[in-house]
């Protein structure tokens, strides 16, 4: 459906006399120099972007792709334009799960489409946030493509932070003193930042090409902002790193207290046993047929008895010194 349509004249919306469907008095309104049209579309059927693609004259190619709405981040140049692909991300904390969805950028001379799939980054505040400075919508399309660049890796900096949090718990986790199952969690967070990492790693190289202000159609003037998402951009990726390292880490501290707490176990299992053998022996004996000292005494009884609490007292002090238990 689409969303909001609008043209704007020196970084001001102008208000068009027509439906916001009617792309090419949109377009045909655009008549200044620096003039140009941004319409947003969320989640369009292929008839409704057919039909913008048809007024702005897209490349088939990249109106397909915008319609299937599975691509990795990119960025590629038609003879008609640029056509920039983000994924876009939100957190499920109950879940531990790392939402995706897409939005795909047609760029033109006059004119800027967005195509927006899943709940992920919102444009609406984008669009409201940048009407509202004059100055950086005066830089036309490539204030709207800093804009929606901006907000989606702001998104990524708000998932890896959520992400931190996650492994900060999982760490705390791996190193108490409680018996923990952490290994199914640490699983699902590396699967998470597997997540992020393929929305993060192959926007770096756009962001970078457009921060060096070597992409036609964007203004070399917008080259500061995108250094800043760049920056950004960057950060996010070391973090990820980091959380990743740091899981990694946890695993492997996981895996190793499981098998201290295993041969405690042993230990444990071991002098339990030391401490019910001693005494079965002497009662083993004294059970048998053997002339044993006292065989007729009635002491004989109560001499076998103490045996066994001395043994037993015995063993138990050097298994409680040695750690044992």
């Amino acid at each position: 459906m689409i969303v909001d349509s609008a043209v704007y004249r020196n970084g001001a919306r102008v208000e068009v006399d027509c439906h916001r469907h009617d792309y090419t008095t949109l377009r045909a309104a655009a008549t200044e120099p620096g003039d140009f049209v941004w319409v947003g579309l969320y989640e369009p059927s292929h008839i409704e972007l057919d039909t913008v693609a048809e007024a702005f004259d897209l490349h088939p190619l990249a109106v397909e792709d915008a319609v299937t709405a599975h691509q990795r981040p990119k960025l590629e140049r038609y003879e008609s334009g640029l056509f920039l692909v983000l994924k876009t991300l939100w957190y499920v904390d109950a879940d531990d799960a790392v939402e995706t969805g897409e939005i795909n950028l047609f760029v033109g001379r006059d004119y800027v489409i967005t195509v927006r799939h899943g709940r992920g980054s919102p444009l609406r505040d984008a669009r409201h946030a940048l009407e509202a400075r004059q100055a950086v919508l005066d830089h036309g399309p490539s204030a709207v493509v800093y804009a929606v660049c901006d907000v989606v890796v702001d998104a990524y900096t708000a998932v890896v932070a959520d992400l931190q949090t996650d492994v900060d718990e999982v760490e705390t986790s791996v190193f108490s003193d409680r018996r923990t199952k952490d290994s199914g969690r640490i699983y699902t967070l590396k699967r998470e930042l597997a997540e992020v990492r393929r929305a993060v790693m192959p926007l770096r190289e756009p962001m970078r090409r457009f921060a060096t202000g070597s992409v036609p159609l964007v203004e070399e003037s917008s080259a500061p902002f995108f250094r800043d998402v760049s920056d950004h951009l960057a950060q996010a990726a070391e973090e990820i790193d980091t959380l990743d390292a740091l899981l990694s880490s946890a695993f492997d501290a996981h895996m190793a207290a499981i098998a201290v707490q295993q041969n405690d176990d042993m230990r444990k299992i071991s002098a339990g046993i030391g401490l019910a053998a001693v005494p079965t022996l002497i009662a083993g004996f004294y059970g048998m047929n053997l002339p044993l000292p006292f065989p007729q005494s009635p002491a004989s009884t109560l001499i076998a008895i103490g045996l066994m609490v001395a043994s037993i007292l015995a063993l138990w002090i050097f298994f409680k010194r040695s750690g044992w238990i």
